[in-house]
């Protein structure tokens, strides 16, 4: 399988020549790719925009413009998850019946897909790992399982610091920090999960998955936290290759 999935935070040039140059490759001889914009309420907007996000290296389709969606995704070449609210995008793909089929033509197939923050929390086998607010019910936390571990998108090491307007001084803000909020999930569920760097990525490689543009921290039920680099190699089971 060709499978790449990011965290987000490309507010860079550098950043977004990295998602470009990785999209491109990701869905190379791809002569269509499904967008699913179903993390956003306006799916017409999204998928233009991210039409012009992609500088024009892929030929993107909104999934949501054909009426019968699930066949559509025969006619197609590649997946694309966009980010957003992961809630809203999990509501919308159970309520279209679009799991399944997404699942069989990642997995069955062979399609290439990409996913990106909410895109790719929704490529692991549950939901439970998104930083996302609840805005509305979800029919079940399952989704699409074409990775075995989890993702933990927009991750950061540690707690949080912030600058007083008055005197630019940083203030703690003393919130429980990510790897908290992970260990919450591991109290019900064994899946190792990454949390994923601004900017990084996870790209397939044959049986091992490539870290590409930041760091990511690796967490297990049980175990100590793992901070892996750029270049690592990690197995399907989140361990060093």
């Amino acid at each position: 399988m060709r499978i790449l999935l990011g965290s987000g935070g490309v507010g860079t040039d550098e950043r977004r020549a990295t998602y470009r140059s990785l999209m491109s490759e990701n869905f190379s001889n791809c002569k269509k790719v499904a967008f699913v914009p179903y993390a956003s309420e306006d799916h017409d907007a999204y998928t233009e925009r991210m039409r012009g996000f992609s500088g024009g290296e892929i030929d993107l389709v909104g999934i949501h413009e054909f009426d019968d969606q699930v066949s559509a995704l025969g006619d197609v070449d590649g997946i694309y998850v966009g980010g957003g609210n992961t809630w809203l995008l999990v509501r919308e793909m159970h309520e279209r019946g679009l799991i399944g089929p997404l699942r069989d033509a990642v997995i069955s197939r062979g399609l290439p897909y990409a996913g990106v923050s909410a895109g790719a929390n929704v490529a692991c086998p549950t939901m439970q790992t998104t930083n996302d607010m609840p805005i509305t019910m979800v029919p079940s936390f399952e989704t699409l399982g074409i990775v075995p571990f989890q993702i933990n998108p927009h991750y950061y090491p540690g707690g949080i610091w912030f600058k007083e307007d008055e005197d630019g001084s940083f203030l703690k803000h003393y919130g429980e920090t990510r790897s908290r909020r992970v260990s919450e999930f591991h109290q019900t569920r064994d899946e190792p999960v990454i949390g994923l760097y601004e900017g990084s990525y996870l790209r397939s490689k044959g049986e091992h998955f490539e870290l590409i543009g930041n760091k990511a921290t690796l967490m297990r039920r049980g175990e100590d936290l793992v901070t892996v680099n750029p270049g690592t190699l990690l197995t399907s089971s989140l361990t060093t290759a």
